[in-house]
């Protein structure tokens, strides 16, 4: 199990209870720590707050690990492990105690849930999804309430958006944006080989097009290459009016020159220009071969 012994943030580590077993065995064992009045738990975090008394924190958050996990349940349905909660939400909890004031006379199970939830949020946050969901603190509100306020999974009508945007004050929009990311689900780049629905993984359809692969575009400039080396060799085995008929009437891309152009060039017909092209593509043809 990974509730493995944690280490708070405080000037050594703090042992907390480490369950050896299940889930519910670690569960079952906080649950049997007792609960602290209100004068014992003032009494330990003036302990600690003063002497540095890492024992009297240990109490404090021993104490209080039975509201982590009731706190760790309400957030299940975000679909990430239960103990991985807990765990988060332990460390918040000792965050809590080491910032915990005993004077302003508030119970520590007041203000450490603000810090419990926190770490629970902000792990949520990091691991549902690959893509970041919410990262300013409207978005995170709307996050966090967006699944409790939609009634039942349809898509929601505008005068649902309305009503969720007019409780959380924040834009229609906002919360039409957020609806659809909260839709959207992550998927595997590569599906299994004996998944029925593996033709549609992204790593499917994106190798369709094999001509972006890396190895066809290697292959595509390496054939490029050599075809612009055949060429040039061709090239070289014709005279030198060959070689000018052949570059202006076919490897120009702009400016190319008609047979006219060339014969008034070469003061001959355009019928011996066309002759002499024939003859060069023919010798190159036999070149490259």
């Amino acid at each position: 199990m990974i509730l493995m012994q944690a280490t708070m943030a405080l000037p050594v580590s703090v042992p907390m209870p480490m369950a050896t077993g299940s889930l519910e065995a670690y569960i079952q064992t906080v649950s049997r720590f007792p609960m602290l009045t209100a004068e014992e738990e003032r009494e330990l975090a003036l302990r600690f707050r003063e002497h540095n008394d890492l024992d009297a924190a240990r109490q404090l958050v021993v104490s209080h690990l039975r509201l982590v996990v009731a706190v760790a349940r309400g957030y299940l349905g975000y679909g990430l492990p239960h103990a991985d909660l807990i765990q988060e939400g332990s460390i918040g909890l000792m965050k809590a105690v080491k910032r915990f004031d005993p004077e302003r006379n508030v119970r520590l199970v007041s203000f450490a849930i603000h810090w419990i939830k926190a770490e629970m949020h902000e792990y949520i946050l990091r691991n549902w999804r690959l893509v970041k969901l919410a990262t300013t603190k409207a978005q995170r509100k709307l996050f966090f309430n967006l699944r409790s306020m939609k009634k039942g999974l349809a898509t929601m009508s505008p005068a649902d958006v309305e009503r969720v945007a007019r409780e959380l004050r924040v834009k229609p929009e906002e919360v039409t944006e957020m609806e659809t990311r909260l839709s959207g689900q992550d998927i595997a780049f590569e599906a299994d080989n004996d998944d029925e629905e593996a033709v549609y993984a992204p790593a499917h359809y994106l190798a369709a097009d094999r001509d972006a692969e890396p190895l066809a575009q290697l292959e595509a400039r390496e054939s490029e290459q050599g075809r612009a080396s055949g060429l040039e060799q061709a090239l070289d085995t014709l005279d030198a009016r060959s070689r000018r008929i052949i570059e202006t009437r076919w490897l120009r891309e702009k400016n190319q020159l008609t047979l006219h152009d060339l014969a008034a060039e070469f003061k001959v017909s355009a019928e011996r220009i066309r002759q002499i092209e024939v003859k060069a593509l023919e010798k190159m043809k036999k070149s490259i071969q």
